[in-house]
């Protein structure tokens, strides 16, 4: 019997499926007072209820599986709410209106499918057990971690989004990771061949192997692995373990097996108001098809669930016309965008390209014939362009009169779209559909920053990756309403980084403590400020960083002098200036590896990483290294690293200067300077440019009269071209120079922000900087020289400093109440050296009862 209330009795609602867009449906139901109307009950096939599939991957690291649901438990216990978890739905008989479920028959008045979609595996000869695992659950991933136990090499079948994300999954899991693709190309769908070619050069200078145009046949039994994949081109891969990812198919099965209609290519029929063939019954998410296309991301879901939810509330509510199938990711670490019509398939459609082959970088611009439309965008490597050309595309903006500028490098002029030129209807957040407008009303009703707006409005808290365009909007809407933007660096500290430099340099204060006591609030600080003033008081005054005081405000690896790497052994990477090193150096390097049993490796920076050493061995390890006239390589710090070079005018016959010997006196010179972000140099010994100095934060390269200066490149997740910066100079010009401009961005740029970054942000661009570092227009030149001399002067190697102070060798144990290693740490052998044989999230050693 139905219950009542003073409007009637109530209606039972039901919902199958507690994914991500059926939990949303039933969220947004409940916020709009559903529950007053409907008993509504949701089945759930997964034991647990409703969790971030968007971010799967993060379950093999830190994450556990209660972190990702959507919901508290709370949110399914309200009066009228009823969650059936674990319960698979066998029938719906339409007639009755009734669902049948192992729990019994339960009645409805309405009934929502949210069954979403399962993956599809090809039928493949031999694929069962681990050689046919999915990536869909958390289930999933469970079976793919214990699959991986014992095992060297995964493959993923399919190299699209999932694909990619699974292949992530089984390098995390430390595995030889490789992808088979049946296409020609990486992420068919969404990218062109120009684009696909240069994610497969990104992800195979990852270590991922990439296998295009490659259809599975049989699986077999393999020699060295456990399996061995036969490929229709007669080739061959042998692997461990085996994850499909080659598409999904919705789940339509129990809609078709109850006669509602379904599309030609599967999926429940649905009309603009996502009703199916029974006007009872609606269908979100992937296991619906409307207009002949399943839509399969979170956010047209979503964009479903709101209007299932008006419809049963009865409110009006914008009809389903499709969704913008935009996507911004980062695969493997690697950026990738694509936006509206990325192929350009529109008649008369015009492309503009850049390509950067050294870097792998790829950004294609799609414009209407006209010229007055952009329609669509390629993005590799380099998603900064990303959140403006979607909004080109989605509100109709006009294109500037060269639209190539659009995706041109940072740094020449491009016209970036400003936030005040977006109407208000414009599409922020499109997983809860949240326009500029939404978030200026957001502000009108006493929002005051971005937490406050994304708790009322709900932008940001889909896939992420509206967050820098929604902390844009943000700003921008409160200083139109003349409210001053809060720039403190923490909740301790009121000031920005560039303010507490010059409180330390104008006050000469030299530790947290004093600097807390004078400018901050609280008794401590955070994971925020205390890093950021500790590397302000190296840069400053450049004392030890093991003295007692300064200890605690470094992070893990600057606490141990160490990276800290994935199966909580640390590297060891000595100083080598200018990748110059004697036959006794290397013997000496060699030893020491040997005895240690160090994975060794050649680094990019032309210096010999050592991998594999725990904590207690540390001292023991540099000790020998001290003894064999090594320094520390300042590896593990946000510092000078290397001063990469060629071999110059003394071998080589193009040299037209000594690039070895400059690099060694640059290298020598900025050795344990501390700075914002890390420091790379290049020495190049000609224009042949043999060093790669144009794509480092200083590069120097010769020419027949002295040395080219170039600043503020680098390479990485955002490459960016150094700029040429002064020519010809003599070796004493030269660092001077450098001098200045070193110490201007450790004086002026955000705390962990690169020195291309910083040049990007400064006003007047290269010329103002000339002026200030060549002209001295700010009178500031025999400072910063005075500045950097000091932190010349000060110079010590860390570890010979610590090795020395038998207080200080304290740190170094893994456990306090007894030697030696962590047992729990294992390796096995592979290519004649040693390697992790599992992989270790986090391992923080226990120092703090340390005397």
């Amino acid at each position: 019997m139905n219950a009542v209330t003073a409007s009637g009795p109530l209606q039972t609602l039901i919902v199958i499926g507690n994914g991500m867009v059926g939990h949303h449906c039933v969220e947004q139901l409940v916020a709009k007072g559903a529950l007053e109307r409907y008993r509504i009950h949701v089945f759930g096939e997964e034991s647990r209820r409703a969790y971030d599939r968007v971010h799967l991957s993060e379950y093999l690291g830190d994450r556990d599986a209660e972190s990702m649901s959507l919901s508290d438990a709370g949110f399914y216990g309200q009066e009228g709410l009823t969650l059936h978890l674990g319960a698979l739905v066998t029938g719906v008989d339409r007639h009755r209106r009734h669902v049948v479920t192992a729990e019994g028959s339960f009645a409805y008045d309405k009934l929502v499918f949210a069954t979403g979609s399962y993956p599809f595996v090809p039928p493949v000869a031999g694929a069962d057990g681990n050689s046919r695992l999915v990536y869909r659950t958390i289930d999933d991933l469970d079976l793919i971690r214990n699959a991986a136990k014992g095992a060297r090499r995964g493959v993923v079948v399919g190299g699209g989004l999932l694909g990619l994300e699974a292949a992530n999954a089984l390098k995390s899991l430390n595995l030889e990771a490789h992808v088979v693709e049946f296409a020609p190309r990486l992420m068919p769908v969404q990218l062109d061949e120009m684009g696909g070619a240069a994610l497969k050069s990104r992800i195979e200078g990852l270590g991922v192997g990439v296998h295009l145009s490659r259809a599975t046949q049989e699986i077999k039994l393999g020699r060295k692995h456990r399996y061995q994949m036969l490929f229709a081109d007669k080739t061959a891969l042998e692997t461990d373990l085996i994850v499909f990812s080659a598409g999904i198919r919705p789940r339509d099965g129990l809609a078709k097996k109850s006669g509602l209609a379904i599309g030609e290519r599967g999926g429940i029929i649905i009309d603009e108001r996502c009703r199916t063939s029974d006007a009872h019954i609606y269908a979100v998410g992937e296991c619906a098809v409307w207009n002949g296309t399943i839509f399969g991301l979170v956010a047209p879901g979503y964009q479903m669930a709101r209007i299932v939810t008006a419809e049963l509330c009865g409110e009006a509510e914008e009809s389903f016309a499709g969704a913008d199938m935009s996507t911004k990711l980062k695969l493997l670490g690697v950026d990738v965008g694509s936006i509206g019509d990325a192929h350009g398939t529109t008649p008369g459609a015009r492309s503009y390209r850049y390509i950067d082959e050294a870097a792998s970088s790829y950004r294609r611009l799609v414009i209407s014939q006209d010229g007055k439309r952009v329609l669509g965008a390629v993005l590799i490597g380099d998603n900064s362009y990303y959140d403006s050309l979607l909004q080109y595309v989605q509100n109709a903006i006009a294109p500037p009169a060269d639209p190539a500028g659009l995706i041109l490098p940072t740094g020449s002029a491009a016209p970036l779209l400003g936030i005040n030129v977006l109407p208000a209807t414009a599409t922020i957040c499109s997983c809860h559909n949240v326009s500029k407008g939404a978030i200026s009303s957001a502000i009108d009703e006493g929002c005051s920053d971005v937490a406050s707006v994304k708790a009322c409005t709900n932008a940001g808290t889909g896939c992420g990756g509206c967050a820098g365009l929604l902390k844009q909007v943000v700003e921008h809407e409160l200083a139109c309403r003349g409210v001053a933007i809060d720039k403190s660096l923490c909740e301790h500290f009121a000031y920005t980084r560039q303010e507490l430099y010059a409180f330390t340099r104008i006050e000469g204060i030299e530790t947290f403590e004093e600097m807390l006591a004078r400018h901050g609030r609280g008794k401590v600080g955070c994971d925020i400020c205390k890093p950021t003033v500790g590397s302000i008081l190296a840069s400053c005054w450049n004392r030890p960083i093991q003295d007692p005081k300064l200890v605690p405000l470094q992070d893990t690896n600057d606490t141990f002098m160490a990276n800290m790497q994935k199966n909580g052994t640390y590297s060891i990477v000595p100083r080598i200036p200018a990748g110059e090193i004697t036959p006794e150096g290397l013997i000496a390097i060699g030893a020491v590896a040997k005895k240690y049993e160090l994975y060794t490796k050649i680094t990019g920076g032309q210096r010999i990483d050592l991998f594999g050493a725990q904590l207690h061995q540390l001292p023991d390890i540099w000790a020998e290294l001290i003894a064999a006239g090594f320094e520390t390589g300042h590896a593990y710090g946000k510092s000078t690293r290397t001063v990469k070079s060629c071999v110059g005018s003394t071998w080589c016959r193009y040299g037209v200067q000594d690039s070895v010997k400059m690099a060694i006196d640059i290298e020598n010179r900025y050795k344990g300077l501390r700075a914002p972000h890390k420091l790379k140099f290049a020495v190049s010994g000609c224009t042949r440019e043999c060093a790669e100095a144009q794509s480092k934060d200083i590069g120097v390269i010769a020419t027949e009269n002295g040395w080219n200066l170039y600043v503020c490149g680098n390479g990485g997740m955002r490459p960016r071209h150094a700029e040429l910066f002064a020519t010809d100079l003599d070796d004493t010009t030269l660092i001077r120079y450098i001098d200045r401009l070193l110490m201007l961005y450790i004086r002026t740029a955000d705390k962990l922000q690169r020195t291309s970054v910083w040049r990007e942000s400064l006003e007047g661009g290269l010329d103002y900087l000339k002026a200030v570092i060549i002209k001295d227009s700010l009178g500031l030149g025999a400072e910063l020289e005075a500045q950097m001399q000091l932190v010349v002067d000060r110079y010590e190697c860390e570890w010979a400093n610590t090795i020395a102070d038998p207080e200080k060798l304290k740190r170094f144990r893994t456990f306090v109440n007894r030697r030696g290693g962590d047992p729990d740490i294992q390796f096995t052998e592979e290519r004649g050296q040693r390697r992790p044989a599992q992989t270790r999230s986090r391992v923080i050693p226990i120092t703090e009862e340390i005397a």
